[in-house]
């Protein structure tokens, strides 16, 4: 398989898959349960999630690691088990796509804010993260998926600590922002400006925003992006913002209008398109079904 920067400096796009929490609800996570056990208790669950992703055509398909941190872990008493829980994620998609598919391992927020505004050394949790990736990347992940950021200060701790343990490894990295009067921000107050700088000179490959947004606004985002640097983009929007019917969370934008809308991200040279929160299988499929329609190699 070529290697995922090689593909991307020759102009292809590729797909990434969607939702990782909204299959482990629907495969019977309990609200309020740590994600990550899966990994360990029932790792069956993520073949299937991969394997449905896999068929509907993505290329590049994450990890069960987004909490997988220390820091992270320690807030339900499993930081003991950090080692086991992202090995065991890699190799449960590994498993399933060979290399068909590359494995992203994806590493979100640690869970506590940085000081000065809550309590987190920054030294700590640049520790943590360097744990985290040492694990992900001994056991044979592709890229590096930094994801769901909001402080760009804890982004650039996650991509330096990631370049730290493998100065060859792909880094794509994510930030949320809110739409809002002044422009798009994270609720930390990082523009699109100030966070593609800055994941740029951290060292990561691919930029770009996932989360937070349906495929709307995350057109408006891409393009804000694309105005103020010339690198590799990554775009993976919500189905739509949550709405709570019957009691259930629910997301409203359908397969059909994503795999429409991506063609407004095509137009805007995104590298990469994929989903976020509320996101199926059915919705990467018709993202691919555009990718291939507009003949992108």
């Amino acid at each position: 398989m070529k290697r995922l920067i090689d593909r991307l400096s020759s102009g292809e796009t590729l797909v990434a898959d969607g939702a990782m929490g909204t299959m482990l609800f629907e495969k019977g996570l309990d609200a309020g349960q740590c994600p990550e056990t899966v990994n360990l208790s029932n790792p069956r669950v993520l073949e299937e999630i991969a394997e449905a992703y896999l068929e509907a055509g993505a290329d590049i398909l994450e990890t069960n690691t987004f909490g997988g941190s220390p820091l992270k872990l320690s807030l339900y008493g499993l930081e003991e088990k950090m080692e086991a829980i992202n090995r065991d994620a890699v190799l449960a998609v590994r498993g399933v796509v060979g290399d068909r598919a590359y494995v992203a391992a994806s590493c979100g927020p640690c869970g506590k804010l940085l000081k000065p505004y809550g309590d987190a050394d920054p030294g700590d949790v640049y520790a943590g993260f360097r744990r985290q990736i040492e694990c992900l990347v001994g056991a044979g992940a592709d890229c590096i998926c930094v994801e769901t950021m909001t402080d760009l200060a804890e982004a650039k701790l996650a991509v330096s600590a990631a370049r730290e343990v493998s100065p060859d490894i792909p880094i794509l990295a994510t930030m949320t922002f809110d739409d809002t009067p002044r422009g798009y921000y994270t609720i930390m107050g990082v523009s699109i400006e100030v966070a593609a700088a800055g994941l740029f000179e951290a060292g990561a490959d691919v930029i770009g925003s996932n989360c937070g947004n349906g495929i709307d606004n995350m057109i408006a985002v891409a393009g804000a992006f694309r105005k103020c640097i010339d690198m590799p983009l990554i775009i993976q929007a919500n189905a739509g913002l949550p709405e709570t019917r019957d009691g259930r969370t629910v997301y409203t934008e359908s397969p059909a209008l994503m795999g429409e809308r991506a063609r407004d991200l095509l137009d805007l040279g995104v590298s990469i398109i994929g989903g976020c929160c509320g996101t199926t299988p059915s919705h990467i499929g018709a993202i691919r079904s555009a990718v291939d329609s507009l003949g992108k190699p």
